[in-house]
């Protein structure tokens, strides 16, 4: 593990208990494709004994036996239950890309906000978070593309 990702660690672990103590319970761990993060929080979970959820492979078999119609409508929900089954009060989400596809018609952030109130969540988020502030994923004109600005949420970002 590099310095700047043990920085990192370092930097997660000191927050988590200042975290628990807040109504929304979440932090975005933020950079593009290759930056480090699954790395980072797979070695976090390692150190804290913290469960690790795919949330694409775990939501999209939860999803497979709804229409589609009922996709958008339980989709929250099911969410909600598979991070409930996880032990502790502490979860790292990885791989929520999912959660961007517009036929689930799903605010990300909103949603991921209103389940931290719950578990405190760790999140990989693909995108960029910038000196002004704005948390962005995916690119301008793209189906899945959203942006934040001064979104209520602690973010570590990655380079």
């Amino acid at each position: 593990m590099s310095r700047h990702s043990l920085t990192t660690l370092t930097e997660l672990e000191r927050l988590l208990p200042n975290v628990a103590r807040q109504y929304h319970r979440f932090i975005l761990v933020v950079g593009p494709v290759g930056s480090g993060k699954t790395p980072l929080l797979k070695e976090l979970c390692r150190r804290q004994d913290i469960p690790y959820l795919n949330v694409n492979l775990a939501l999209s078999q939860c999803l497979l036996d709804l229409t589609s119609k009922e996709r958008p409508l339980r989709v929250r929900r099911l969410l909600d239950d598979v991070i409930g089954e996880q032990p502790g009060d502490v979860i790292v989400l990885d791989n929520i890309e999912l959660l961007f596809d517009p036929a689930l018609h799903l605010d990300p952030l909103v949603c991921l906000q209103a389940l931290s109130r719950n578990k405190t969540l760790i999140v990989a988020w693909s995108g960029t978070y910038d000196e002004k502030k704005v948390l962005t994923y995916a690119e301008p004109g793209h189906p899945e593309y959203r942006r934040y600005e001064c979104p209520e949420v602690i973010v570590i970002a990655l380079r």
